[in-house]
């Protein structure tokens, strides 16, 4: 059997199947813990209803975008370990480019010349490791992070509140910047969702209160519209 048939068999598909169950499960089990807090903080049944709306909208453009990586991680590294990588970690770029490495130091190329049984292996066994990392970080160290963002809050709210926003603004700052600078097409990706972001609050929300609650994901739709029109503008 080649690496193709081995990557594509019923036992591997069994064995990444019981870690999507297992990531299936917490996230039934956290919607169920999510309903219960709502109970006891007293919060009205509309706004979970509401904050799941909208993430569900929100994540359609980010999945696209997963969903066509994983299509071409399928052909490489096959289908059951795709389903699985993605499933459990969800950053396309990064799997991709730890599949990558992984059969360059292997001293191949991913689905390409050289690509054998023990190439895929290894490009295996470096996308654990990669995604094993920031989930040992975050296992041990969230708690005392919580515990020093509330220290530095102060106990105000508020400022929690300020403060969260900033951190936000500056990670996806980060994140923007750093797709700008890998070209024109990400950095249309990056202009066409701020301008459909500031479109909609401008122009639609005044008139469609509603649609506020989709902002996000239909900017990245833009976005993603925008790339799209540059790349074929730019075939052309």
């Amino acid at each position: 059997m080649d690496y193709v048939e081995i990557s594509n068999s019923i036992i591997v598909y069994a064995l990444c199947g019981i870690t999507v169950a297992i990531a299936f499960v917490q996230a039934f089990l956290y919607i169920r813990m999510a309903k219960k807090m709502t109970v006891k903080a007293n919060i009205p049944k509309e706004v979970p209803k509401t904050a799941f709306r909208v993430g569900l909208i929100s994540a359609i453009g980010p999945a696209l975008g997963v969903f066509i990586v994983m299509v071409g991680l399928m052909t490489s590294i096959g289908g059951p370990m795709a389903w699985q990588r993605l499933s459990i970690i969800g950053a396309a770029p990064t799997e991709l480019t730890a599949a990558t490495l992984g059969a360059e130091a292997a001293g191949a190329e991913l689905g390409g010349m050289g690509f054998t049984l023990e190439v895929m292996a290894v490009t295996w066994f470096v996308m654990a490791l990669n995604g094993a990392g920031w989930l040992l970080v975050t296992g041990c160290f969230t708690p005392a992070l919580e515990t020093l963002r509330n220290k530095m809050s102060g106990g105000d709210p508020k400022w929690l509140i300020v403060m969260s926003g900033a951190c936000s603004i500056g990670i996806f700052g980060y994140l923007n910047v750093s797709e700008i600078a890998k070209g024109w097409g990400n950095a249309a990706a990056v202009v066409g969702g701020v301008a459909g972001m500031m479109l909609l609050e401008k122009l639609v929300v005044p008139k469609f209160p509603k649609i506020r609650e989709y902002n996000l994901g239909i900017a990245m739709l833009i976005g993603m519209a925008c790339a799209v029109i540059y790349d074929i503008s730019l075939g052309a």
